[in-house]
């Protein structure tokens, strides 16, 4: 009986998010020099991807969408990019909506801070030899309509408050190296 139960609970969960996807029209597997820092020893044109999903799962108030690498060398990763608060009606972020001076955000979203050190979109920008990183843009369909975080909150702050609002999530993947 618990195995029929556990497998019903496995199917009912796999059907609630099924077809969530994330897709992007500026990549495909590797990060251009459009996606790259400028600063820090890069010399990118730091212009986040257009990005666009479909099939939220049903219950979905807000989304949020972080950009991580794994590989860095801190021991604990970096935060390129951190969007919350994006309305439950939206669809696609245009191509440098992470540059917070152009206003190009769905109004309500918020980009808080990066590890950087500030808000907006940041580029990858590995250091020079040590190989491709793998960074990870990751979209959540949340159960709540604002975080209540703040643009200077940490993205560690940020990262915890959304994992405990987390329905679904989708990701793409790309690398870079220099």
């Amino acid at each position: 009986m618990k195995k029929i139960i556990l497998m019903l609970l496995v199917s009912v969960s796999m059907a609630f998010a099924e077809g969530f996807t994330l897709n992007s029209d500026e990549f495909s597997g590797q990060l251009g020099n459009a996606q790259v820092f400028n600063g820090f020893g890069c010399t990118g044109k730091n212009i986040s991807p257009s990005l666009n999903w479909e099939n939220a799962p049903k219950g979905t108030k807000s989304f949020a969408i972080m950009m991580y690498d794994k590989d860095a060398p801190t021991g604990s990763g970096w935060w390129h990019w951190i969007v919350v608060d994006i309305p439950k009606d939206v669809t696609t972020l245009k191509q440098n909506s992470g540059n917070v001076a152009l206003d190009l955000m769905p109004k309500g979203a918020l980009q808080t801070k990066t590890d950087y050190g500030v808000s907006g979109f940041g580029g990858a920008c590995p250091p020079v030899g040590h190989g491709s990183h793998q960074y990870v843009i990751t979209l959540y369909a949340l159960d709540v309509d604002t975080l209540g975080v703040k643009a200077d909150a940490s993205p560690a702050l940020v990262g915890y408050m959304v994992n405990a609002h987390t329905i679904a999530k989708a990701s793409v993947v790309a690398y870079f190296s220099r």
